[in-house]
């Protein structure tokens, strides 16, 4: 699979997932996820899927630090519907990396591993997604503000000669090029600037796990 260098560069995201252990599928129950695999997921890389990955790196890594997040043992709740602008496919990529799910999930063996009812949507937080540490009550709120970086003039103009059939193979090289571009600065000249990615603490919810 040929993909763009700086996937790369983007720190992975490790979690240790217990029921992976428990039934073998890796060996140490660790299992690491690069921005690559968000992209497998979605079928293609964009400011959107580029927000969804790090929103939930930034916020597992605030409410873990040092230790590796549980995945599995994560709640997720979303400002926006499901079905409103893109908040679906960050769900996606989301639920992939914390194992959390609406209904869909996992059921769980003997009361143990259980994926299910732990992703929301139209939930009251102040920010676009909150994540929740299952075991201690610990909160995070983010939200990716992605108009603060902007992408280059000539990218609408060429996306609208590709869309129509119009592109020649040199104008849509250069499309997607300027595309990814854009997706390379969010991640790694933007990563830790507070204006693109906002996380906030909020006051910890002792009985989440109840």
């Amino acid at each position: 699979m040929k993909y763009p260098d700086f996937f790369d560069a983007i720190p992975q995201l490790s979690l240790r997932d217990p029921l992976a252990g428990f039934l073998g599928a890796v060996g140490d129950g660790v299992i690491d996820y690069g921005y690559v695999d968000a992209v497998k997921l979605a079928g293609h890389s964009c400011p959107t899927v580029a927000s969804a990955y790090w929103m939930t790196h930034r916020a597992l890594g605030a409410l873990y630090g040092a230790e590796l997040p549980e995945r599995g043992a994560i709640r997720v709740e979303f400002r926006e519907d499901r079905l409103d602008g893109v908040a679906g496919v960050i769900a996606n990529v989301v639920s992939m990396l914390t194992g959390a799910t609406q209904d869909t999930g996992f059921k769980g063996l003997a009361g143990r591993f259980d994926r299910r009812h732990l992703l929301f949507f139209n939930a009251d937080v102040p920010l676009d997604i909150r994540f929740s540490r299952i075991d201690n009550g610990d909160r995070v709120d983010v939200a990716a503000r992605l108009q603060k970086v902007a992408g280059d003039p000539g990218s609408a103009l060429l996306m609208g000669r590709c869309l129509s059939g119009k592109a020649d193979a040199e104008e849509a090289r250069r499309f997607g090029a300027l595309w990814q571009d854009r997706v390379r600065r969010i991640l790694l000249d933007h990563c830790a600037d507070p204006e693109v990615f906002l996380l906030r603490h909020a006051p910890a919810d002792h009985g989440i796990g109840d």
